[in-house]
């Protein structure tokens, strides 16, 4: 593969999508800058983690991207020749309870973002969005023409606003942006508060985990190497695209209880299941129409949910280890 891009900005990049994306732009063999504020969403010792193994070779900027003037002098040293924004307040249900946080992070953060690309001539942008954007659609498998008319959390709306800013600055700037919603992004270094990350350390330590609704839900898995290659493929297309909206899923359902059974097999251990009522802002299923992006982007993903799931099982086991 051939990487265009010589010097790239990672938002974001300590995370989970973040700190996989930074591996593998580093082995394209990119100049890699980071900006992450380091928040406390979930313990910022996850984050100096996710990156301690490359960590001497990125430029790491502890920063806020709602920090205009900060992001200015960056990108005025920085001469970045795309940027992968994948920073973002995550989580529908926290969302609910803080939506001020959210719109000022994703909706400001995205548009700060964007404006520094227009002031200093960078003009490939990759966005993160989310299949959250799909609400509660009838029609599956949820395809990127869908009419979205109505979102169901505070998180949906800022990543459809975001890949609304997206577009304009797409027509009136020249800024060539790739819109990539993904699906139930999972694999090592998930975040804490995501479902397979809790329920496999609940139930590897014998604690109860707490199911909402009657385990029907259902969602579009996707392996974090199969997302991280949409994501690298995507920015490539930039070259030959003004604005583009991908779905970057598994293209496969699972339901919670087929998931939680999966979890039980892979690590050989029944679960104690708390029932709950289903959640405000959750959407009842999720799945990606990936059509699109295999004809354009020749995105395939490889990973189907019981193997991935026995291999997060696996890694999980080695933060165990003495």
């Amino acid at each position: 593969m051939i990487f265009p891009f010589k010097k790239v900005l990672v938002t974001g990049g300590a995370g989970f999508i973040g700190s996989h994306c930074c591996e593998k732009l580093l082995e394209l063999g990119a100049e890699v800058t980071v900006i992450d504020n380091f928040n406390d969403f979930y313990d910022p010792a996850i984050k100096e983690a996710n990156i301690a193994a490359i960590v001497d070779r990125i430029t790491l900027v502890r920063g806020d991207i709602r920090d205009a003037g900060l992001l200015g002098k960056l990108f005025a040293d920085g001469k970045f020749d795309a940027v992968f924004h994948i920073a973002a307040r995550a989580g529908v249900r926290p969302s609910i309870e803080d939506p001020k946080l959210y719109f000022t992070t994703n909706i400001d953060g995205t548009f700060n973002l964007l404006d520094a690309c227009r002031r200093h001539g960078v003009n490939r942008f990759v966005f993160a969005s989310s299949s959250s954007v799909y609400g509660i659609n009838e029609k599956v498998p949820f395809a990127e023409s869908d009419p979205i008319v109505r979102t169901i959390s505070p998180y949906a709306a800022t990543k459809i606003a975001g890949e609304q800013i997206c577009s304009n600055y797409s027509h009136l700037f020249g800024i060539q942006c790739a819109c990539l919603r993904f699906f139930t992004v999972y694999g090592p270094r998930q975040r804490p508060d995501l479902a397979i990350s809790k329920f496999t350390s609940a139930i590897r330590a014998g604690r109860p985990i707490e199911q909402y609704g009657d385990g029907s839900t259902a969602r579009d898995y996707t392996y974090i190497d199969d997302i991280v290659g949409g994501i690298i493929h995507a920015a490539i297309h930039t070259e030959t695209s003004p604005f583009e909206i991908f779905n970057l899923g598994g293209s496969a359902t699972t339901t919670l209880s087929e998931l939680i059974a999966m979890i039980e097999n892979a690590l050989g251990k029944k679960a104690e299941i708390i029932l709950r009522p289903d959640q405000p802002g959750d959407v009842p299923r999720t799945f990606a129409d990936v059509s699109k992006a295999k004809e354009i982007l020749g995105y395939e993903p490889h990973t189907p949910i019981r193997e991935g799931i026995a291999k997060y099982v696996a890694w999980d086991a080695t933060l165990r280890q003495p």
